[in-house]
């Protein structure tokens, strides 16, 4: 569909009718510093307007100014990491009986989709320890924020605490969503090293602590006493994770007493993508399942006894009233979370624990290496296939030198928490299976130089 342009005339008249003076005025709930000031073609040295071929070869030289991340030796990882993905999963996601309908209102006809949905939702359960899982949610900053609304709801309280080492963007989805409908967050500042006390902040006042293992900058963590202190205190305990892989070898949230898990799938099944669409996952206690976001497929058999797969429980607006919805959320990530189902079907659990031995074993061999460049400093102690450097001087020009050198190096922390330059020096690096002996020699040596 192209775009029509519409005149000065026709803005004012749709402008009058629904009752603003002018165009801001529809952006006011976005934040001044998140909005982009002037012409985005002013920035790029676009021109206005172009011919259709003028703008391909246009846009074909910006893509082109991309690193693939196939490319070079690439480490980046900090909430979207990049794994093999067997062909075979491209295959079968393309098989009819999966893609029979879009949403599943009918399930005579969308057994398929059902299905994997059930069998999705099998997966998340067994891989978070947790006894009910819905059928995906959009990402997992949106999964977080869900678990957190979905936590008030229970409780009846309007305090959260977030750790310090939830990743920025999971912290900044839950501080717009409770900004907007009236909850109060208390953010802990980041602790690099791993040391943050979480227990001193909850009492009779709060609804949940929501924490990550393996937190923003690699660090593992034991919950188990903190779910205990926040049960004593009547709250509910949230654990978040952002690479899927980990749950293949450390201990699941569900097993050290968490009440929602939540956290993003794309390390199963999904590519990097340039940033999504990617698949949140999201799994409670049954007995807090009516509070659950999203919704549940189930299985039945038919009038006939055969087996048969259902919508079981949809708390949705468009089924009920929207005031009485846990979410507003409208679809889940349907094609990513068939994805995700079909690469876990294919590793299975001895697959998965291989894969995430592979990782944890190259991160490992990564820091070792790391940590003996001169003035380079490991700030983990231990961790799953990411951790965190300090280097000499400001991170995220080192990463520029890296990159000139071929190497993506992993993410200045700077660039996801950029008013706090007491993090100026930190790099998140993450090392998966698709690492070679060469890529991390090729780090090493670059780092070597570079500092």
């Amino acid at each position: 569909m192209r775009y029509l342009p519409l005149t000065d005339t026709d803005r004012k008249a749709m402008l009058r009718r629904i009752g603003v003076t002018d165009i801001d005025t529809l952006f006011a709930d976005i934040p001044r510093d998140k909005r982009l000031n002037g012409r985005l073609n002013g920035r790029l040295a676009l021109p206005k307007a172009q011919g259709e071929m003028e703008v391909e070869r246009a846009l074909s030289r910006l893509a082109a100014r991309n690193v693939p991340a196939g490319s070079v030796p690439f480490f980046v990882g900090a909430g979207a990491y990049k794994h093999h993905v067997p062909a075979t999963v491209d295959h079968l996601m393309q098989r009819s009986e999966f893609l029979t309908s879009y949403t599943p209102y009918q399930p005579e006809i969308a057994q398929g989709t059902l299905q994997y949905l059930y069998e999705f939702q099998t997966q998340v359960a067994a891989l978070t320890a947790m006894e009910v899982a819905n059928a995906s949610m959009y990402d997992g900053s949106t999964a977080c924020a869900e678990a957190v609304s979905m936590a008030m709801r229970i409780t009846r309280r309007r305090r959260a605490v977030l750790a310090g080492n939830l990743h920025p963007h999971y912290r900044e989805t839950v501080e717009t969503l409770c900004r907007l409908s009236g909850h109060e967050i208390v953010a802990l500042p980041p602790a690099p090293r791993g040391t943050e006390d979480l227990a001193a902040y909850i009492d009779s006042n709060v609804a949940c602590v929501v924490v990550q293992t393996p937190d923003f900058y690699g660090h593992l963590r034991d919950i188990t006493a903190l779910a205990e202190k926040a049960h004593a205190a009547g709250a509910l305990l949230i654990a978040v994770f952002t690479e899927a892989v980990s749950l293949g070898l450390v201990e699941p949230p569900g097993a050290m007493g968490a009440d929602i898990v939540a956290g993003e799938g794309q390390s199963i099944g999904n590519a990097l993508s340039f940033g999504g669409p990617y698949v949140g996952l999201l799994a409670t206690r049954h007995k807090h399942v009516r509070q659950m976001p999203g919704r549940l497929c189930g299985e039945t058999v038919d009038q006939d006894g055969r087996r048969g797969f259902v919508l079981t429980l949809s708390a949705r607006e468009q089924h009920i009233r929207r005031e009485k919805a846990t979410s507003n959320i409208c679809t889940n990530s349907g094609l990513c979370a068939l994805a995700f189902t079909i690469h876990m079907t294919l590793l299975g659990e001895a697959g998965l624990k291989r894969l995430a031995r592979i990782n944890h074993a190259n991160a490992v061999q990564l820091a070792d290496s790391l940590g003996e460049v001169p003035r380079v400093e490991v700030l983990n102690q231990a961790f799953f296939n990411e951790f965190t450097i300090r280097v000499p001087g400001d991170a995220a020009e080192i990463i520029e030198k890296l990159a000139a050198k071929g190497v993506l190096g992993g993410v200045p922390v700077s660039r996801l928490e950029p008013d706090r330059p007491e993090l100026g020096d930190l790099i998140v690096v993450a090392s998966t299976e698709v690492n070679t002996d060469d890529d991390r020699a090729a780090y090493v040596c670059a780092l070597r130089e570079v500092v």
